[in-house]
C-alpha cells in the first residue's frame, strides 16, 4: 500500500506561484503514475496532471498547460506539482495519487490517495 502526504498549500493573489509536494511511501514506485487532482467549491474533482514514476514522461490537463510543471524526485521519493501564474479558477483541495493504470486522466485509475492540501487564489 501506498501512502501520500501533500503538502506546499496556502493563500496567494492571482499570478503568483506554489509549489506543492506529495511525500510517497509505502513500497517501490516502478510502474506507477503519480497524478494530482483538485476539487473546487461544489465541483467535481478533476484532473491536473500527470507523470510517470518509470519515464518521467508528463500529462497535463488543458486549463493548466504552460503553467504547471510535474516532476519526481526518485532520491526523495516525492512528487512536485509547480504552479506558476496562478488564477482563481486553480483554487481547491489539490491532492496526490498514485496507481497504475494507463488512462491517467481518470481518479478510477489511482488506488491510493492523499488528504488534500488547500490552494486558495484570490483574483
Amino acid at each position: 500500500q501506498v501512502q501520500l502526504v501533500e503538502s506546499g498549500g496556502g493563500s496567494v493573489q492571482a499570478g503568483d506561484s506554489l509549489r506543492l509536494s506529495c511525500a510517497v511511501s509505502g513500497r517501490t514506485l516502478h510502474g506507477y503514475v503519480m497524478g494530482w487532482f483538485r476539487q473546487g467549491p461544489g465541483e467535481a474533482r478533476e484532473f491536473v496532471a500527470a507523470v510517470f514514476w518509470t519515464g518521467g514522461n508528463t500529462f497535463f490537463a488543458d486549463s493548466v498547460k504552460g503553467r504547471f510543471t510535474i516532476s519526481r524526485d526518485s532520491a526523495k521519493n516525492t512528487v512536485y506539482l509547480q504552479m506558476n501564474s496562478l488564477k482563481a479558477a486553480d483554487t481547491g483541495l489539490y491532492y496526490c495519487a498514485a496507481g497504475r493504470d494507463s488512462n491517467v486522466p481518470n481518479p478510477r485509475g489511482y488506488s491510493s490517495w492523499g488528504l488534500g492540501t488547500r490552494v486558495t487564489v484570490s483574483s
